[in-house]
C-alpha cells in the first residue's frame, strides 16, 4: 500500500483521488497550486513510472491545468516535478499571474507559505470542483 509522504501531507490538502494518483491542493493563500502524486511507493522520477501509467497520470495534469486555467484566468501556468526536498513523485500544477508575489521568477523558496484557515478553501477550489 501506496503512502502520502509527510511533507505533501502537511503542505497540502486532499482535492480527490484516482485509482492511480491523490490529488491535493497546497495550503498557501499566495497561489492557485494543485499536487498529483501517483500513489506508488519509491518511486522518485517520472521516467520511473510504466509508460501506460505516464500517459494517465499525464492526462490527469492537462485536465487539472486546463481547470485551473480557466476558473483562475491564470496568465500562465507552471507544471513541474522537481522532488530536490520530497523524494516522492508529485507534479506541481500551478496558476501564475504577472502581478503574483514572485512573477516572474520560481515560486519554489519564495516568500513564506500564507496558510489558509483551518475549514476555510479558495473560491477558485470550489469553481474547479464544480467542474469536474
Amino acid at each position: 500500500m501506496a503512502s502520502l509522504h509527510p511533507r505533501l501531507a502537511a503542505d497540502t490538502r486532499v482535492l480527490g483521488e484516482t485509482d492511480l494518483c491523490w490529488l491535493r491542493w497546497m495550503n498557501d493563500r499566495r497561489f492557485p497550486w494543485l499536487i498529483v502524486v501517483p500513489k506508488r511507493n519509491g518511486l522518485r522520477e517520472w521516467h520511473h513510472l510504466p509508460v501506460p501509467e505516464q500517459q494517465a497520470v499525464l492526462e490527469q495534469v492537462n485536465t487539472l491545468a486546463a481547470r485551473l486555467e480557466r476558473v483562475t484566468g491564470a496568465d500562465k501556468i507552471n507544471i513541474g516535478a522537481l522532488g530536490n526536498l520530497v523524494p516522492q513523485l508529485h507534479i506541481h500544477i500551478i496558476a501564475r499571474f504577472q502581478d503574483d508575489p514572485c512573477w516572474p521568477g520560481p515560486v519554489w523558496g519564495q516568500g513564506q507559505p500564507e496558510p489558509w484557515e483551518e475549514g476555510d478553501t479558495p473560491d477558485w477550489l470550489g469553481k474547479l470542483k464544480a467542474q469536474g
